[in-house]
């Protein structure tokens, strides 16, 4: 097994608390990476910390809660790690909401709210990391999108918008930033065996994997590898890519 792939590098990791983004986190400290996560409340961000130091006391990992739907409070927390590590070399936006509502009940309030999280959230951060990887000499963003950016779904359309909207994001901050040295790209994750998932009954749970020809929905690990793998050198050449890992989803 490969090992120390991102040896002192220094990682952000935005909805690093649970599901995919805590084993992005876990995933990217087994590398070797100081790590920082961000949280949607700083209890939820300590807990997570809290419980990453238990399983190894020698991980260098950090929790803060931003407020990412804001400029200002995003470019200060960034502010503050630049003034704690000197770097950023790796910036995973993963944080992100779902949702189901029909277009009938969907209200102004939820749709504002899920674009906030799943887009304005990833500019912002883009947008305050940029400059200080700019001036290193480069680095990496890796943005969360979702197989239904390219299916959409029955019910919910603010979700498939707003990861199409990352898609697009990613592929045209991808242009824009490559004469900086600094990768930018997306993992589209099928059905993953996250809390919402795991608990739902075997027969749900079956009838959502139907359409997966691997039979099965992904472990959170299997899609944390695909980001373990765009952080590190081994993608050096790897940019303006939507990586989908979803089982050969069939829509």
């Amino acid at each position: 097994m490969i090992t120390d792939l991102l040896k002192d590098k220094v990682a952000v990791v935005t909805g690093g608390t649970r599901g995919i983004g805590f084993s992005i986190v876990r995933t990217y400290l087994e590398q070797g990476a100081k790590v920082i996560l961000f949280g949607s409340r700083q209890e939820s961000a300590d807990s997570a910390v809290t419980k990453l130091q238990s399983e190894n006391p020698a991980w260098e990992v950090f929790g803060m809660a931003p407020d990412l739907a804001s400029l200002q409070s995003v470019e200060q927390t960034i502010s503050n790690i630049i003034e704690k590590f000197n770097r950023i070399d790796i910036l995973v936006n993963n944080a992100g909401i779902s949702a189901r509502e029909p277009l009938y009940d969907y209200a102004e309030e939820a749709f504002d709210q899920i674009m906030n999280l799943n887009v304005k959230a990833l500019f912002n951060c883009s947008k305050a990391v940029a400059p200080f990887m700019r001036d290193q000499g480069g680095g990496c963003i890796i943005n969360t999108s979702s197989m239904v950016s390219f299916f959409g779904q029955a019910s919910g359309c603010g979700y498939p918008a707003s990861k199409s909207a990352v898609n697009g994001l990613t592929k045209s901050l991808a242009r824009e930033l490559g004469k900086d040295n600094i990768r930018v790209n997306a993992v589209a994750p099928g059905v993953t065996k996250t809390d919402m998932v795991a608990a739902l009954p075997e027969e749900m749970l079956a009838h959502v994997t139907a359409n997966i020809p691997l039979s099965r929905a992904a472990d959170p690990q299997e899609v944390a590898n695909v980001f373990l793998f765009l952080a590190s050198d081994l993608a050096s050449y790897v940019s303006g890519s939507i990586i989908s890992v979803d089982g050969a989803t069939v829509n």
